[in-house]
């Protein structure tokens, strides 16, 4: 679970909340209908019922997603690659391994599988990985662009109903709620929500998209009977300069 995006999100909202003081003035179901379920809609009528879902439940590894160290990485290949050239690439079979990525390449290595073939497929697998992230950023990024625009839309018909009804003290006020709430919450959900979602998503695709390109040189490495011992060596470029440290104490 990333508890940074946990934080920012219940930070930001506390802090909004203890603005309005009395929250309950700021709560309107009319505004609500209009923003959250219209651009719900809307960004359903550009998307196929796939990629609308694909893009909810994308959207919460911004929230759960845990996030493989590389060095961590590093280190479970030495010990892969230390088994099989012990005692041959069968024994790898029925190592656990928490990385999916890392556990396709390695089940490649039991079959006896080419270096070429694991290339190929392992390189296809990750580019698989990106577009998934990426149609969920695209359905993230359509609610960021809908919901202002919904907000408007909301504005324009608060607007109609209070001039509609001016000879109406009491239909005022909740013609002026939806005016003014709706921006507010097309605002909230296009700053607040989408966009640090979105660039949380883009962090980690980028930071996956790493790892993945250094377990595929770590399991090609093992596939070719190279020595584990210079497979940190050949990978810990990967690896934030700080973090080198332990690594090296390692292998040197």
């Amino acid at each position: 679970m990333d508890i940074a995006t946990l934080i920012g999100f219940a930070a930001t909202f506390g802090l909004i909340i203890m603005a309005m003081g009395d929250p309950g003035p700021f709560v309107d179901m009319p505004s609500v209908y209009i923003v959250i379920l219209g651009t719900a809609t809307a960004v359903l009528a550009r998307s196929s019922i796939p990629e609308f879902i694909g893009g909810i439940t994308g959207a919460l590894k911004a929230l759960l997603h845990k996030e493989d160290k590389p060095e961590d990485l590093i280190e479970r290949l030495v010990e892969l690659g230390t088994i099989a050239r012990k005692d041959g690439m069968i024994a790898l079979e029925g190592q656990e391994i928490k990385n999916p990525y890392m556990a396709k390449g390695i089940r490649m290595l039991v079959d006896g599988t080419e270096a070429s073939m694991i290339k190929s497929a392992m390189e296809r697998e990750a580019s698989m990985i990106k577009n998934r992230n990426g149609a969920t950023m695209a359905v993230i990024a359509s609610a960021q662009e809908i919901a202002p625009a919904m907000g408007m839309i909301g504005t324009l018909v608060g607007l109609v109903l209070m001039l509609g009804n001016m000879s109406d003290p009491k239909s005022i006020g909740p013609a002026m709620a939806v005016a003014l709430l709706t921006t507010l919450y097309g605002a909230v959900v296009a700053n607040v929500i989408c966009i640090p979602l979105n660039q949380k998503l883009a962090a980690i695709d980028g930071v996956e998209g790493l790892n993945n390109e250094l377990i595929l040189e770590g399991v090609l490495f093992i596939q070719g009977g190279g020595n584990p011992r210079m497979l940190t060596d050949l990978l810990i470029s990967f690896v934030d300069p700080k973090a080198r440290g332990k690594l090296e104490a390692a292998g040197g």
